[in-house]
């Protein structure tokens, strides 16, 4: 059976089905692309919840049971980092909200079912940024970037404080204060979230974000952010909170209310446009035509995001790349930066990564190469050697 190999992945998650027709070569190319997109677990789930298992060869079985075990482990682990997080802050007497794939995890979302992690991203008041700091620093979170131009560039311009890493377990942490820059175009009001978050229970002032700003959040997330490497999956993500939280169907009027009401109608068209057509989400088409008429792209600029985004949303994987996959990631990159500052901040801010950046680090990896020789010369100065 012929299929198009660069949207393999996409065709399978919207008709499991198909993988009964699937040859060893598509096996094995699609095993590859679920892999490099982070969706080889969630692969297993949707096709374990198919009943679909017995059709899959033994050799890319191993893969996606191999890639379920690992997601499971994650969500395991996820759950007690965020215990850990909530012991250090709860003492803090301020609200703290989970966001993304952890916000999945404890309040049992099917999103998080065989989901990969990468951090865990949390929400708080930004009054109180300074005690939450000072807090987790105290328990081992430690700041990742410690240049001086990227501490300033987090706490002056963006809506987080810079990743923190815990000192023994590794695992990364991102406090926000809100979902976007303070200079983004878009201005979702983090208080207006903050009001409508819903308590986990069994956890004192733990709450996640209601079902609609869930939504609202992973879809300005992806549609504001530059490395799509993991693009997919997030729209997978989206998808699977678009079908659970619309079997209410007074959800669909909630989230365009919601949009209008937090300034995010135009991600939310992107994500409701992208997830119908890529993964054939049921989205009612009254519902996309009303959020286009609100605050949707003219005819003109959509041509154009399509062409960007149905290749940047693809897997990072070479099978899925076409003559302008580059460019198109490229100018999604550039796009997420100019959505987010203002140009007279972007053009320095991107000069300085582009080439500032890069020297500061040749210069640190230099100094690292060269510090034992010199310190072996003044040890041998000191003794007279």
């Amino acid at each position: 059976m012929h299929l198009d190999s660069k949207d393999l992945l996409a065709l399978i998650l919207v008709d499991l089905a198909v993988i009964k027709q699937l040859g060893l070569s598509q096996w094995d190319l699609l095993i590859r692309q679920a892999r490099s997109a982070e969706l080889l677990g969630r692969l297993y789930v949707l096709l374990e919840e198919q009943e679909l298992l017995s059709h899959v060869p033994e050799a890319a079985l191993r893969h996606l049971s191999a890639g379920a075990r690992v997601t499971s482990r994650h969500a395991e682990l996820i759950s007690y980092e965020v215990g850990q997080i909530h012991k250090v802050l709860w003492q803090l007497g301020i609200p703290i909200i989970v966001l993304k794939g952890a916000a999945y995890v404890i309040s049992d979302q099917p999103s998080a079912a065989g989901r990969m992690f990468s951090d865990i991203d949390i929400l708080v008041p930004k009054g109180d940024l300074a005690r939450v700091e000072k807090a987790l620093a105290r328990n081992g979170w430690i700041s990742t970037h410690l240049d001086d131009y990227d501490q300033q560039y987090y706490r002056k311009w963006m809506h987080e404080l810079p990743p923190l890493k815990h000192a023994r377990r590794r695992t990364v942490l991102d406090v926000h204060h809100a979902i976007l820059p303070e200079t983004a175009r878009l201005h979702p009001s983090p208080q207006k979230m903050l009001a409508t978050s819903v308590a986990v229970p069994g956890f004192e002032d733990l709450y996640t974000l209601c079902p609609e700003d869930m939504v609202l959040h992973s879809t300005t997330h992806l549609f504001h952010d530059g490395e799509l490497e993991h693009g997919l999956r997030d729209l997978v993500d989206i998808d699977a909170l678009l079908c659970h939280f619309s079997s209410d169907t007074a959800f669909w009027k909630r989230i365009v209310e919601r949009a209008s009401e937090l300034d995010l109608v135009r991600p939310l068209f992107y994500a409701l446009h992208y997830a119908s057509r890529i993964l054939q989400t049921p989205v009612p088409q009254e519902v996309i035509a009303q959020v286009e008429k609100i605050g949707g792209p003219n005819q003109l600029t959509l041509n154009i995001m399509d062409w960007l985004f149905m290749r940047g949303l693809r897997p990072d994987h070479i099978s899925c790349s076409d003559s302008f996959t580059g460019m198109a990631r490229w100018m999604l990159y550039v796009r997420s930066h100019y959505l987010r500052m203002p140009a007279h901040l972007l053009i320095p801010h991107l000069f300085y990564k582009a080439f500032i950046t890069p020297l500061n680090e040749r210069k640190a990896e230099k100094l690292a190469v060269e510090r034992p020789t010199i310190e072996r010369l003044l040890a041998q100065a000191k003794t007279g050697q």
